[in-house]
């Protein structure tokens, strides 16, 4: 499988030089949240943020949801069904359950 020219995203703890430079010479391009812990002023804040893609950071924050919502499922965390055919059906449901929970909330 051909990766080349896909995103890579990771939180602001792997925001480091090197590790731009390692996922660049893979070929991959680094989405990775600015780390403002030494940046005090708005100029240099603003700097770190000019490259960074913030509608593929998005993304990632919805499958990590995702992920988040499926371990509310207890038998989607502790899958104990041995047909893979059965696991999936639960997640489809578990998925179909969190779609509907999300469309029809009316708070």
């Amino acid at each position: 499988m051909d990766l080349c020219g896909s995103a890579l995203t990771l939180d602001s703890a792997f925001d480091a030089k090197a590790n731009h430079k390692i996922i660049r010479e893979h070929g991959l391009i680094p989405v990775i949240y600015p780390n403002k812990r030494n940046a005090k002023e708005p100029i240099v804040i603003a700097r770190m943020f000019r490259w960074f893609n913030k509608d593929i950071y998005k993304l990632r924050y919805k499958v990590e949801r995702t992920f988040g919502w499926q371990d509310t499922y207890r038998r989607l965390a502790l899958s104990y069904d041995k047909l893979k055919e059965t696991r999936l059906g639960f997640r489809h449901l578990a998925y179909s359950m969190i779609n509907l929970r999300i469309t029809f909330n009316h708070s």
